[in-house]
């Protein structure tokens, strides 16, 4: 599934990889302990995660993950913001907390 759909049927705000909406992601990491999320994260897979600073950014683009999903409305601090513009990584965001958007996710692709 495209990111681009994602957004559309979960009504996911996108925060930062505006261009990057056509690309597709390939399963789903959720977790957010850094290290952890280091070795589990796959490429192209989209990680839903609470975690809003710099480091997320970092490790999103070390795991080549399709995108970040921030559950909870949390917001990135600005530093990670401007991190994710620089290096391109999409950043979306939803006010369900990270079961819902597990529960939705599954259901779409399933």
């Amino acid at each position: 599934m495209k990111l681009s759909e994602l957004c559309e049927k979960l009504s996911l705000t996108v925060v930062a990889g505006e261009n990057n909406l056509d690309t597709a992601f390939d399963g789903v990491y959720a977790g957010d302990l850094l290290s952890r999320a280091m070795s589990h994260v796959e490429a192209e897979n989209l990680w839903i995660t609470i975690m809003s600073n710099i480091n997320v950014i970092a490790v999103a683009s070390l795991t080549e993950a399709a995108a970040v999903l921030l559950a909870e409305d949390v917001e990135l601090i600005p530093e990670a913001l401007d991190a994710a513009r620089e290096k391109e990584i999409t950043v979306l965001s939803s006010p369900l907390t990270v079961y819902e958007l597990c529960v939705k996710i599954g259901e779409l692709v399933s």
